[in-house]
């Protein structure tokens, strides 16, 4: 049905009027895109559990990667309620799709932009920008997640270079890319980023199979060995776990955006078919307990839609703390698998099949609730914000 049955955004509180009208044809050019290059073909590549790689090039012609850096390197200029727009378009197709344009953004270009040398910023930007190179993010590791305080991974200063030694987990991209920005301590304790080009020795990158979530997208290792880092390629401009978690908080915020587009593709999809659906000699969109799931999903999305908005703003004026991101991750993916779950029921058997769009959404966000900061873990982020005392550690 979705692929014939014109996608209607929920509007409910008339949100678009709070965007411009730059905001609203970037979120419209890439929603065109995701109709016309991703919903055609993104249950195929669920199932075979594969990454449509072509899809990569057009995303960097739309100019999907990095929107938010400056045009001088290669990125759009535009601002962020621009980026979560994009976002939130991108997981309308699949998370899968959001996340690779998440990490290869917010985990990858964002801190060479933020940290780098102006000649990092010059070689990678540009090529990052149009597809031409893909970068994956190395901090999560086998024995640490929620704790990367705890990172085993090291580098060991050898004169005019460093000696790159351990293991990271759970990497978006990890076999596809040709940079990975690499945290690791050094022999002081301190947390340095690096960058890390696939072909050297002892770089390894493993991919990741049986997974029945984030399907369509490549997760996988990054194994060192010895691996040689020449000193310059070591960021420049930060020390300490302040840096992976500035990079995480812009992408825990295009999250945020992310998981609204997926609850619309759900609540589209079985608001559709409500209407067209009949038992009992009428709709199944006239009896009470399908128009409480209905009704209770788009006062879900339009809160969450409030909720990024807000955010957008302040993060546009720079205002936005980790726990306010925190705080719309959290809500919003929790939002999104609720209203995946719910939705699939309106559409009884229907709903486990590949002919709707909710198991692949409620699958994905299974994902989605767990990276870039647990729901738990979000949890006590606002705890901490609130009472000023860290319950996680």
């Amino acid at each position: 049905m979705s692929g014939t049955v014109q996608f209607t955004a929920p509007d409910h509180y008339l949100v678009d009027e709070l965007f411009t009208d730059e905001q609203k044809l970037v979120r419209d050019s890439t929603r065109e895109w995701v109709n016309r290059s991703v919903k055609p073909i993104i249950e195929e590549y669920s199932e075979k559990a594969k990454f449509p790689f072509h899809l990569v090039k057009e995303m960097g012609d739309m100019g999907t990667f990095g929107p938010f850096i400056p045009v001088e390197y290669g990125g759009s200029g535009l601002d962020h309620i621009s980026y979560g727009l994009i976002m939130q378009e991108l997981e309308r197709g699949d998370s899968g799709i959001r996340s690779m344009a998440s990490v290869q953004t917010s985990l990858v270009m964002f801190p060479i932009y933020a940290f780098g040398s102006e000649e990092q910023k010059k070689k990678y930007l540009p090529r990052l920008a149009t597809g031409d190179i893909i970068g994956c993010f190395g901090l999560t590791e086998p024995d640490h997640g929620s704790d990367p305080g705890g990172m085993k991974t090291r580098i060991k200063d050898m004169g005019d270079h460093y000696l790159l030694n351990g293991a990271k987990m759970w990497i978006t991209n990890s076999s596809i890319a040709d940079i990975a920005i690499v945290w690791a301590r050094d022999e002081s304790e301190i947390v340095r980023g690096m960058i890390v080009e696939k072909g050297w020795h002892g770089l390894s990158a493993p991919e990741t199979h049986g997974k029945w979530s984030l399907r369509a997208s490549v997760t996988g290792e990054l194994v060192f060995d010895n691996v040689k880092v020449p000193k310059e390629f070591v960021l420049p401009g930060v020390q300490g776990l302040k840096g992976p978690l500035n990079c995480l908080n812009s992408a825990r915020y295009g999250i945020a955006w992310g998981a609204i587009g997926a609850a619309m593709d759900c609540y589209d999809a079985a608001l559709r078919y409500s209407l067209e659906r009949k038992q009992f000699g009428k709709p199944i969109a006239s009896f009470q307990l399908q128009q409480k799931k209905l009704a209770e999903a788009i006062t879900e999305i339009t809160k969450a839609q409030l909720l990024a908005w807000r955010l957008g703003v302040l993060k546009n004026e720079n205002k936005a703390t980790p726990a306010h991101v925190s705080m719309a991750k959290r809500n919003n993916v929790a939002m999104a698998l609720n209203i995946a779950r719910e939705t699939r029921q309106i559409l009884g058997a229907m709903g486990i099949t590949n002919d709707y769009p909710m198991m692949r959404h409620m699958m994905n966000l299974e994902s989605v609730i767990t990276y870039e900061g647990t729901h738990d873990i979000h949890l006590l982020i606002t705890g901490n914000e609130i009472t000023g005392i860290p319950a996680f550690k």
